[in-house]
């Protein structure tokens, strides 16, 4: 195991340099950092592991700060880091991005200060592991983990080598989340009771032959932790909807919601004490695909309070609502509005802000924690307990029965369910 690396800081680095010998020298005024430019010793240095749709989307965030600087890309597709690579040296003017087919060579270079882990889900939590071993701090995105235990691995490891890490559950940085939990928590729907959240239909994708491993890919890497199995390109491009490599959507999307409800119930080191799914899967016979297509979810906690995620109807219609014994307050995600009864909790309202797209501020909050070294809005603990929710609704649905839960000892009441807590990985990888 790796033993954690000591970072000079920026402050040590610059008196460091200031002793050298000096020399005549014409520099510029960005690299002295002024006219509004953060000088390039003052800036944090990201690499990005995962190149994909998602990858694209939030790295016009990241971009958007001048404090930091992309300088590598990793992918085991040679096209998605090809054009990752000239979008990247596009937006800085340059051709001075590093790129790694392999991301253990990503993080091999001393250089780089933090990652961005947009991989797909089964590599999220591994990926985080190796960069924190490697003494690199983190954003990776949602969900941060494949299986329960893992997500215990990862909070221990961050907590080990000091890492700031920040989920990509971004909506704890958004406007219409936080005046939902500030309403509920002052009372505004009277005791809470109930939280519905709905996350949409899964797919069934049926069964098709194997077919060649595109030129450029890297299979094996790609699979990761993961069964070997032939390439079949619907699996592979629709890999949410197989357990192996994601865990469906009540997993893949549920976690923003059931992170909102551990935030409203100040809960962020514990959860809930029982679980109870079912759910309709796909036919054996004609699909190839294993995870749930629709179902309902509950969660209690030891207050009484219930949880009930719906897995339904389509990718507009998510939300989640806070119920109480005086009204309630709800958030739509697709359009970021918010209703709520009595209606007049909405004049309560004093701003506004960007939606859960626009990432910017969570991200900041990851930049802010990097130079002070405090915990971000989403730490590991954080979102390990979220994840836990959603990993505990779909073991209980694949049992087909309710489940006991023990935040502390992190263990059901089910030995069949506490197998399930853990998977273990294909070999070289290990957790």
């Amino acid at each position: 195991m790796m033993k954690p690396q000591k970072r000079l800081s920026r402050r040590q680095f610059i008196s460091r340099v200031s002793v050298a010998p000096l020399f005549p020298l014409v520099v510029r005024a960005s690299t002295l950092g002024l006219n509004g430019a953060v000088a390039p010793s003052e800036r944090i240095t990201f690499g990005a592991i995962g190149i994909g749709n998602r990858a694209r989307d939030i790295l016009q965030n990241f971009l958007a700060f001048k404090e930091l600087q992309l300088v590598a890309l990793s992918d085991c597709r040679a096209d998605r880091l090809k054009s990752g690579k000239e979008m990247i040296d596009n937006y800085y003017g340059n051709t001075d991005s590093k790129t790694y087919p392999d991301f253990r060579d990503l993080l091999a270079q001393k250089e780089i200060d933090a990652v961005f882990i947009a991989t797909g889900n089964r590599w999220h939590a591994l990926a985080s592991i190796y960069a924190a071993r490697a003494g690199k701090d983190i954003y990776c995105e949602k969900p941060v983990t494949l299986y329960i235990k893992e997500g215990r691995t990862l909070v221990e490891t961050c907590k080990r080598y000091g890492t700031i890490y920040q989920a990509g559950t971004q909506r704890r940085s958004t406007a219409s989340y936080k005046f939902a939990m500030e309403m509920v928590r002052q009372g505004k729907i009277g005791k809470l009771h109930t939280v519905e959240m709905q996350v949409w239909t899964g797919a069934a994708i049926r069964h098709e032959k194997s077919a060649p491993i595109p030129a450029g890919w890297n299979y094996d890497m790609w699979l990761g932790q993961t069964p070997w199995l032939p390439f079949v390109p619907g699996r592979v491009h629709n890999w949410p909807y197989f357990f192996d490599t994601g865990d469906g959507m009540m997993t893949d999307m549920g976690c923003h919601y059931t992170d909102q409800m551990q935030w409203v119930l100040g809960t962020d080191d514990t959860g809930p004490v029982e679980f109870e799914c079912s759910g309709v899967f796909p036919d054996p016979k004609k699909y190839m695909s294993d995870t749930m297509i629709t179902g309902v979810g509950k969660c209690k906690y030891a207050n009484g309070v219930t949880g009930i995620m719906y897995q339904r109807r389509g990718f507009v219609d998510r939300y989640i609502k806070y119920i109480g014994d005086e009204g309630w307050i709800q958030v739509d995600d697709e359009t970021d509005q918010v209703k709520a009864y009595p209606e007049s909790i909405l004049s309560l309202r004093s701003a506004t802000g960007v939606s859960w797209a626009n990432a910017s501020d969570h991200i900041k909050n990851l930049l802010d924690c990097i130079k002070n070294r405090k915990q971000t809005l989403c730490n590991p603990e954080v979102a390990h307990r979220v994840n836990t929710i959603c990993l505990a609704l779909t073991i209980s649905a694949r049992l087909g029965r309710k489940l006991k839960w023990d935040p502390v000892k992190e263990q059901f009441d089910d030995e069949d369910a506490n197998r399930m807590l853990y998977r273990e990985p294909r070999a070289p990888w290990k957790v």
